[in-house]
């Protein structure tokens, strides 16, 4: 057997609902859309939903709808998959980043209150922050919102990692901080629609744009007329499927279940490896109920005495074959070339990036063989 890092759970429900809609008549563009919007919206607290192709997808038209340009600043983590920088190089605008806070992987408010004041005495300002729910604890919200406000910054939550997450108890509270939020239902995610996503927002007129630039920026606005169709702003094929939205549907039912079972792997891998001094495990803040997209551990290479590399190979020779979450962005060649970002520039982000591996975290993953991983790595270390 092989394990990774994570995986999808398809049971014979999903499957039972995805069959109806390929006998259906619809395959796109259909009902299934519209409800599965609706019960993103139940679920989750905010006034609008907007589905989806990806997460990316979901970023990119946020950053299209808000007008972020070649005179906006962005500010996001350094710790995150590329797609949250490169959703502010689509649209032309400058991507800066701030660095992490030691204990949570998210974005660090003093650090970027610090930056914030600096950027006010030369007379500049930020535009927006792109704040992500690193594996699935949420930032602190009440902190960055504050900031927000101060600065007279847009505060996007990159909530991909995090859903199911609670905040100060509160499960909506994606959507009651940030002006928008970003899903990914990528099959490793919480919940799965195959690719896709969704953006949450309770703002009326962000949801009109980007509801309208979710398909090619096509108006259809004179009922006389019903071929006709105006396109003012050009907008992309970022539709989401039938399909997806029944598969959707059928696994936002069973949320509560998945992240019940995250947090049970969760809690046998901190019991296991609590006593280790080789392994820095994640911390679970007060208020906060981790979602665990992620099991992030930090390796003590001085300790282990061996490179992270060495450790890896080790690890696949016993069919464990895990990831690294993520390469800091400002270390990727095109924002190095672009930007001139270097080594030492986010100190936190890329000590982390040394030390982080990702363990096995996913639904069908039993207690058998998470012993077994628990043992080979312990041993491996």
């Amino acid at each position: 057997m092989k394990f990774f890092y994570g995986k999808q759970y398809i049971n014979s429900k999903d499957q039972k609902k995805v069959l109806e809609v390929l006998k259906s008549d619809y395959l796109t563009q259909g009902p299934k859309i519209d409800i599965f919007e609706k019960k993103l919206i139940n679920k989750f607290g905010s006034k609008y939903s907007i589905a989806v192709s990806s997460g990316s997808a979901a970023l990119h038209l946020i950053a299209k709808a808000l007008n972020w340009g070649k005179n906006d600043t962005i500010l996001t983590s350094p710790i995150t998959f590329v797609s949250t920088a490169n959703c502010i190089e689509h649209v032309g605008a400058k991507t800066d980043f701030v660095d992490i806070d030691e204990d949570t992987y998210t974005i660090d408010p003093n650090r970027l209150e610090d930056k914030c004041k600096k950027a006010k005495k030369k007379g500049s300002k930020f535009k927006a922050v792109i704040a992500i729910d690193y594996a699935g604890h949420p930032c602190d919200w009440q902190s960055l919102k504050y900031l927000a406000n101060k600065y007279k910054f847009q505060l996007i939550n990159d909530n991909c990692h995090a859903i199911g997450a609670k905040y100060k108890k509160m499960s909506n509270y994606a959507a009651k901080y940030a002006l928008a939020v970003s899903h990914s239902y990528h099959p490793v995610k919480n919940i799965t629609t195959g690719e896709g996503g969704s953006v949450l927002t309770n703002d009326k007129i962000l949801n009109n744009k980007i509801r309208l630039l979710r398909s090619h920026g096509m108006l259809r606005n004179d009922p006389k007329k019903p071929w006709f169709y105006s396109v003012d702003d050009i907008g992309f094929n970022y539709r989401i499927t039938d399909m997806q939205s029944a598969l959707g549907i059928s696994q936002l039912s069973q949320l509560s279940k998945f992240i019940s079972k995250r947090n049970t792997i969760a809690s046998y891998y901190m019991s296991y490896f609590k006593n280790n001094e080789k392994i820095k495990l994640p911390i679970e803040g007060k208020d906060i109920k981790h979602a665990y997209h992620l099991f992030p551990i930090l390796l003590n290479l001085k300790k282990i005495k061996k490179t992270k590399s060495e450790i890896f190979m080790d690890l696949r020779k016993k069919n464990i074959f895990l990831q690294v979450h993520y390469i800091p962005v400002h270390m990727h060649s095109y924002y190095k070339k672009k930007y001139g970002f270097r080594k030492g520039d986010f100190p936190v982000s890329e000590d982390f990036y040394e030390r982080e591996i990702s363990l096995p975290i996913y639904f069908d993953l039993n207690l058998k063989n998470q012993k077994y991983l628990c043992k080979t790595i312990e041993k491996i270390l």
